[in-house]
């Protein structure tokens, strides 16, 4: 079950195009991201108010989940270059993911049932995760290595718009149905995600797994050597991620206490981040990122992703005004926060898409899964770092309201003058080139 290298034909792109069967990767990626967010989207209140659990206890689980989601991309990434290959990691994988929704939609209620359904969940979406990012740019040869950009900012479109449909449509459903179709229903979005990659099968390029290419010791050494270079600029990237992940919690805490305005409340102003990536993604790509180049300021990978983490901090400091407005006594509307996340999708954008895209052209070829997986790890830590956060606090700190933003805010700034300095020092594989 091991992947074999694709002969040229069919499946292979011309070098000013994109190749056909990128738009079954992508649609798997759609699918897949409205069963996860759609899952995700329900889960803090669900742990909350269901469960009965609380609100700092339902942000503590829902970030441990989101660790473990974003760990075990270690374990398909080995998987897939060094066993199995990336096509049949995703395929197989992906049975979990679909089982692990249809636990919880017929376990609701159950605490075995929400743990068992959710362990399963993240073993399907934490395995396939640095496959499918690693797998799309494997369809690209060496000479279209310049079309990564956009293909790169064009996936991240699409992982929006499976968000962006989710968050709109399975709250609805959890109103009207309730939470067992609610996570039933992205159970079945996960089996037509697998379903059209399955499609795809005879097009795709597979490269060879680690297992079945010989090295050299040159080789794995100076691989090793790319592998120390690269984790150490993703060092200090879990701090966007413990302010980014906030909104499937904290921000929507916040928001359930602010006054709805029609369908946007604290669930359902979700949406608003999936849709803001949809518009800042080509805005940026292609807009911003080549006036930028003409006005004579390169954006490169790294210095995109350092604006990115300021971004994230303007953003906790706007969330901060707000609360404090509401520790006064005030009542705000939920569009308050819609200002928030205008400021944090700019930034999500510019660090996450171009983070791929940096991840994948500078991994060694025999290691790309690897390390796609060491910036899925960034994600896990920052998960981690919130929930640690959260116990502290409640334990020990007891900071409430504005002043939790404003601290999350105060580290981001610091965390991003050390990225900076990181990335200016940062040399790509082929010593002596220019800083990404």
């Amino acid at each position: 079950m091991t992947d074999a290298p694709t002969t040229p034909g069919e499946g292979q792109p011309q070098d000013g195009r994109y190749p056909r069967q990128i738009k079954y990767i992508i649609g798997n990626e759609a699918c897949e991201r409205f069963s996860y967010y759609g899952m995700l989207g329900i889960l803090e209140l669900y742990l909350a108010n269901r469960m009965k659990m609380g609100g700092e206890t339902a942000t503590t689980i829902q970030h441990l989940f989101g660790t473990a989601v974003y760990f075990l991309p270690l374990a398909g990434g080995w998987l897939a270059d060094r066993w199995l290959g990336r096509y049949w990691t995703i395929l197989t994988i992906s049975l979990f993911y679909c089982l692990g929704h249809g636990v919880l939609a017929f376990s609701e209620g159950s605490r075995t049932g929400l743990y068992a359904g959710l362990a399963l969940i993240a073993i399907g979406a934490g395995g396939i995760k640095p496959c499918v990012s690693a797998f799309v740019g494997d369809q690209f040869k060496p000479s279209q290595h310049h079309l990564l950009t956009n293909i790169y900012g064009w996936f991240y479109w699409a992982i929006n718009l499976g968000a962006a449909a989710a968050f709109f449509i399975i709250p609805l459903i959890h109103v009207h149905w309730g939470y067992a179709w609610a996570f039933g229903v992205p159970g079945l979005a996960m089996g037509v995600a697998t379903f059209v990659f399955w499609l795809g099968r005879r097009q795709y390029v597979r490269q060879p797994t680690a297992r079945e290419s010989k090295r050299a010791p040159a080789e794995v050494k100076a691989d090793r050597k790319s592998l120390l270079r690269i984790a150490l600029v993703f060092l200090p990237v879990p701090m966007f991620w413990a302010l980014y992940n906030q909104t499937n919690s904290t921000w929507v805490l916040q928001g359930a206490k602010m006054t709805p305005f029609y369908y946007l409340n604290g669930e359902t102003m979700q949406v608003a981040g999936a849709v803001l990536v949809m518009m800042w993604t080509p805005a940026l790509t292609l807009a911003l990122y080549p006036m930028a180049g003409r006005l004579g300021w390169r954006p490169t990978a790294l210095r995109r992703m350092t604006a990115g983490m300021f971004f994230a901090a303007m953003s906790f400091v706007i969330c901060g005004l707000v609360q404090a407005r509401m520790d006064q006594g005030q009542t705000m509307s939920i569009l308050w926060q819609l200002a928030a996340y205008v400021v944090l999708e700019v930034g999500e954008v510019l660090l996450s898409a171009t983070g791929l895209e940096f991840a994948f052209e500078q991994a060694p070829a025999r290691l790309k899964s690897v390390v796609m997986s060491l910036w899925m790890m960034t994600i896990a830590i920052g998960h981690f770092m919130v929930a640690v956060f959260t116990q502290l606090n409640r334990r020990f700190v007891h900071a409430a309201g504005a002043s939790q933003f404003y601290f999350f805010a105060a580290m981001m700034i610091a965390v991003t003058a050390v990225f900076a300095y990181c990335a200016a020092r940062y040399r790509p594989a082929s010593a002596g080139g220019p800083a990404r």
